[in-house]
């Protein structure tokens, strides 16, 4: 790209002296009506000029206005405006990217470069110790948050959920939820490119990362309420949302009954999507987790990697802690990959392991599968231990959810061509993985005659069932 002329560079500076005037302005008469026209305005503009600068992104005075916007609007149109503005301006301008990625004339075995845009806008701050503890994100202004405050808000979305609290929310839930969300979008577009190069010295470099190991968060309580967000919205979201929720109505503010049905919808619709985006974090911490893992036995990590319990041991904790959550994380938790891990190793806590196994391999999930979990349901005796232990029914929840997912697993790694070119030797490991499925709920039932299986349970049996009839 040509540099701009001075004309040009000129004319971009008044573009977007215009743009904040339009801020400013909404933000003198806050409290006028005609402040939403001004801070819309100003929006429309922040959008027009993507498709007018020419690939340059806006300043940060720009995107620091835009942000301001999401955590302070007080309108649903607003809120919404603004975060689908944050949203688009991520895709269209990227802080880390791999270069050559999307080049289809570049050769196709030259290595991609980790690219870092030097001195971007961030929407979180105090991630090191040479950010100025001036710069610190105020927890009650629009501006960036520290890792403190991004803590707080996670506190905050647990709380919120709580019934009693949910049905006293306002548009403020609206905006703290696309606020969560829009912070999981600029973590997963730092991350995923780090993580691609597989070299620990870039990921550790991730907001992520630095954000986990900030010593302004406590960060096994900050896992802890993210679990309780994500079990609480599968909860809500099981329930018909419109029996539980009535909106506030301050007496600063009257909403109109048209108010009321539009946040209704879309609180339903953000609620959603914030399952996605927690799930999408989560996944990300413990991506994050193995390559730092991995790192360490290969002795690239330093004293500055402070060693931190990794999320899957976390997530083992509190499922074991309260088995309630056990159907609920398991429902709303859909990555099978991590998901197949941790029933796998949840089971290992409490299965029986055969007499064969050695000290070393008996309390070793290392090389444990959901394969060799199912076949030690083939003792009764240990059978019948486990039930004691955890229940038929969370039981029965464990197989079938680890049924799914090995199942994704299989088809995706036949999709991408990594199954044994043998097409009949990949359908005989299909049918033998369902009937040691089969085989498993069979000892089930037969140990704890009370046991009933659960619709889940069915479901899993007669996929089982149907594949074994077609691949046989």
């Amino acid at each position: 790209m040509e540099n701009p002329s001075s004309g040009q560079r000129w004319n971009s500076a008044g573009v977007e002296d215009n743009m904040l005037a339009m801020f400013d302005a909404s933000e003198a008469k806050d409290a006028h009506e005609d402040a939403l026209d001004d801070r819309i305005a100003f929006l429309d503009a922040v959008r027009a000029s993507i498709a007018l600068g020419h690939g340059k992104p806006p300043t940060k005075k720009i995107f620091g206005a835009v942000f301001h916007t999401l955590r302070t609007g007080k309108t649903i149109e607003l809120i919404m405006a603004s975060y689908k503005l944050l949203v688009d301006l991520e895709k269209h301008f990227p802080r880390v990217y791999l270069s050559g990625r999307d080049n289809s004339q570049s050769p196709s075995n030259s290595p991609s470069k980790l690219v870092v845009v030097e001195k971007a806008w961030y929407p979180i701050i105090g991630l090191d110790n040479a950010t100025a503890v001036t710069e610190a994100g105020n927890k009650q202004s629009g501006g960036p948050l520290d890792p403190s405050s991004f803590q707080l808000m996670i506190e905050d979305l647990a709380e919120v959920l709580t019934e009693d609290e949910f049905q006293t929310s306002s548009v403020k839930t609206l905006q703290k939820w696309l606020l969560f969300q829009y912070l999981v979008i600029v973590f997963q577009g730092d991350f995923l490119s780090r993580n691609a190069t597989m070299d620990w010295s870039m990921q550790r470099e991730s907001l992520l990362h630095k954000l986990l190991g900030s010593r302004k968060i406590n960060y096994k309580n900050l896992m802890k309420d993210c679990l309780k967000v994500i079990c609480q919205l599968c909860q809500l979201l099981q329930k018909e949302l419109g029996e539980h929720l009535e909106l506030q109505r301050s007496s600063e503010s009257q909403l109109s009954k048209n108010c009321v049905t539009a946040l209704s919808l879309a609180l339903h619709e953000v609620l959603k999507n914030t399952c996605i985006s927690m799930d999408k974090l989560l996944v990300m911490i413990m991506d994050l987790d193995m390559s730092r893992k991995k790192a360490d036995i290969e002795g690239r990590t330093s004293r500055a990697d402070s060693p931190r319990t990794p999320l899957i041991d976390i997530i083992l904790d509190e499922l074991a802690y309260s088995k309630d959550t056990v159907p609920l994380f398991l429902e709303i938790f859909s990555e099978p990959k991590w998901k197949l891990e941790i029933i796998v190793q949840y089971l290992w806590r409490y299965i029986t392991k055969p007499s064969v196994r050695t000290r070393r391999t008996n309390n070793c999930t290392e090389d444990a599968t959901f394969d060799e979990a199912l076949k030690c349901f083939s003792n009764k005796t240990g059978t019948k231990s486990t039930i004691k232990k955890i229940g038929a029914d969370v039981i029965q929840l464990l197989l079938a959810h680890g049924f799914q997912a090995q199942l994704l697993i299989l088809s995706e790694r036949n999709e991408d061509g990594n199954i044994s070119e043998d097409k009949e030797e990949g359908a005989k490991t299909v049918v033998h993985f369902c009937q040691t499925l089969i085989s498993a709920f069979e000892s089930l039932i037969s140990t704890d005659e009370h046991a009933e299986i659960l619709s889940i349970g069915k479901e899993a049996l007669f996929t089982a069932a149907t594949i074994i009839s077609m691949k046989s």
